[in-house]
């Protein structure tokens, strides 16, 4: 049974998230009009997920998200609009501990649950399989945040399955697949990767449409490489990571100059989106496996390991993130077991891994 406390100031979403709940076998809810109240019932109820708004009066969601990661820490969902200002809350949830978020229905809310519920049920119970880091990590990251800094990474241990791999040759590029605790992770990958890098980075990161744009900006903030929303046909170049744009599909393709990621309508033939197997399955239309890496990190879900075990097989190499620093060890997890990951690193060792493979334009000092 996984209890679940929903937490918003709308009688009305608190009632339509309850009744998707209590109609699905397995579920427990309780209901909490704001972040007072939230806090409140922590100990009392101890929930396994909570759904946490971000507007709400007296305490709004990242105020209540930061106090829970404190008092009791336990897989938190936001709940966000689709606007510019949402979008932005909803990341800052992510690096204070949130492990993910779904974008409220607009408009006549209640018309829009049919197509809500899968989703949101679908992240309930990613949220509630979670892992989180120990209680001492938690409070050390919102002490951070708070005073504008960022976390250090402890360093880990090497893995045995970490073999040495002779450095590529020649153009190519990254195909990263990554869902449910991808925006840090994203941040944590990229931030570690030069302005040199010499392969253009492509990224299926599930999420929502309205979100991806807001997303890539934060990113390009934070990282010495170029990140932009790949929401029209972009011209590939190296030291630039291309964010497929949410509810579509990221894909490669060519143009009379060259190699283009470019959105493509989603298909129903693949279940999440933006798809990281609709994503490496075109580019090795256009490129020799050889030349592709493909990383499978943090996610619910088997979405890139098909066509990930195909590249390996094919002679392009993957990277599977390790089961010890992923949220959900959903994706990565499969494509171990599905025999095509070369490399199963944890997430500080990623960076390390493609640096040795893609050499450098010129120096990284």
């Amino acid at each position: 049974m996984i209890k679940v406390l929903v937490v918003d100031d709308s009688p009305l979403v608190r009632k339509l998230f309850g009744k998707v709940l209590t109609e699905e076998p397995g579920f427990e809810v309780a209901f909490a009009r704001d972040g007072v109240e939230a806090l409140d019932k922590l100990d009392a109820y101890r929930p396994d997920v909570i759904t946490l708004d971000v507007n709400m009066p007296q305490m709004n969601g990242l105020e209540c998200l930061d106090r829970i990661m404190v008092q009791r820490p336990c897989p938190v969902v936001m709940v966000s609009s689709v606007t510019a200002a949402g979008a932005d809350a909803a990341l800052q949830a992510l690096s204070l501990g949130a492990v993910d978020f779904v974008a409220k229905p607009t408009g006549a809310v209640s018309l829009h649950m049919d197509s809500f519920a899968p989703t949101f049920l679908a992240k309930i119970r990613a949220a509630a399989a979670a892992r989180l880091p120990a209680s001492k990590r938690l409070k050390e990251r919102v002490q951070l945040r708070s005073a504008g800094l960022r976390p250090r990474v402890p360093a880990l241990a090497a893995d045995n399955v970490d073999a040495e791999a002779p450095a590529a040759i020649g153009a190519g590029l990254v195909l990263v697949g990554i869902s449910t605790g991808g925006p840090p992770a994203l941040e944590m990958l990229l931030s570690a990767l030069p302005q040199t890098f010499a392969w253009p980075i492509l990224v299926a990161q599930h999420m929502p449409a309205g979100f991806t744009a807001t997303f890539a900006k934060r990113l390009d903030g934070l990282c010495a490489l170029d990140v932009v929303e790949a929401a029209r046909p972009m011209l590939m170049r190296p030291g630039c990571v291309y964010i497929g744009r949410g509810d579509a599909d990221i894909v490669v393709s060519r143009r009379a100059a060259g190699l283009v990621a470019m959105a493509a309508p989603a298909k129903a033939t693949y279940p999440w989106h933006p798809s990281a197997d609709r994503l490496v399955r075109s580019a090795m239309e256009y490129l020799p496996a050889p030349q592709l890496i493909g990383v499978l990190m943090t996610g619910m879900g088997n979405d890139g390991v098909q066509a990930m075990t195909e590249l390996r097989a094919k002679g392009g190499k993957t990277i599977a993130e390790a089961e010890s620093t992923a949220v959900v060890w959903g994706m990565p997890g499969d494509l171990v077991k599905a025999g095509g990951a070369d490399w199963v690193l944890p997430l500080p060792r990623i960076a390390d891994r493609l640096r040795k493979l893609v050499p450098s334009n010129a120096s990284d000092t």
